[in-house]
């Protein structure tokens, strides 16, 4: 997808002064790019039995697509709305740490983060921590954070519009168009080998357990796979420096 090369492009280029047209430019790219993809929210939402203004008022508030796919998701196949609420909720954890690294950056004024706090997801997380100045970040994450809320939102009201015209989403294969976009934001993340052994296992749980747990769930089950993961890397880790020689003195 075009905010793959976007973020290839950012990451790729800082290290020295950044001209503001520069991340204006990379920010767009990102916010333009990945706001889109709201659409296919819409019609996911819609599809899974929400209303107009439900859908409308999730983009709004809650603003993390990966979450908000997840809570359509486990609706639409059923799934209890406090248990799909809650897979929902772990997945929106990880913008809490963001905050934690964005704030140490930006140093934004008291009055200004709360309203900031919105706007800590994936996309401008990325940005942010791409640009070599404080001032680059600080526009970096405002044109990704406005442009993307601005769009997600607005694709967001035309996808469920959308939906309710072509009727049945089903028969039109829309209700894969939200997996599908959750992957493309995933794919270029899994940068090292313990970040696709979390993915991999995360999947062989969620699948593996779909057909015997209620639907939602195995979402909740599937977030195991990174603490697993981790624990079995610090594991290797550890054996591999009881393995090496001892310095000689």
């Amino acid at each position: 997808m075009a905010h793959q090369t976007a973020l290839a492009d950012i990451h790729g280029g800082a290290g020295g002064p950044k001209p503001d047209s520069a991340v204006v430019r990379d920010a767009l790219g990102v916010g333009v790019a990945v706001g889109l993809s709201g659409f296919a929210f819409g019609v996911t939402s819609a599809g899974s039995g929400l209303g107009l203004l439900q859908t409308c008022a999730l983009s709004l508030l809650v603003f993390t697509g990966a979450s908000q796919f997840a809570l359509v998701g486990a609706l639409a196949a059923g799934g209890n709305p406090l248990t799909a609420a809650a897979g929902a909720f772990f997945l929106g954890v990880r913008n809490a740490f963001y905050g934690l690294r964005l704030s140490q950056m930006l140093a934004l004024p008291r009055a200004v983060r709360p309203f900031a706090a919105q706007w800590v997801i994936d996309e401008t997380t990325a940005v942010t921590l791409a640009q070599p100045t404080r001032r680059a970040a600080r526009i970096g994450f405002t044109v990704t954070g406005l442009t993307l809320y601005v769009l997600w939102n607005l694709t967001t009201l035309l996808g469920a519009l959308g939906a309710k015209a072509v009727g049945n989403t089903d028969a039109w294969g829309l209700d894969a168009a939200g997996p599908a976009v959750f992957l493309a934001l995933l794919a270029p993340m899994l940068k090292s080998t313990t970040d696709r052994a979390v993915a991999a296992l995360a999947v062989l749980l969620g699948l593996g357990l779909l057909p015997v747990l209620p639907a939602g769930v195995p979402v909740l089950v599937a977030a195991l796979a990174a603490p697993a993961a981790l624990f079995v890397s610090g594991r290797r880790t550890g054996r591999t420096r009881d393995d090496s020689p001892e310095e000689t003195r």
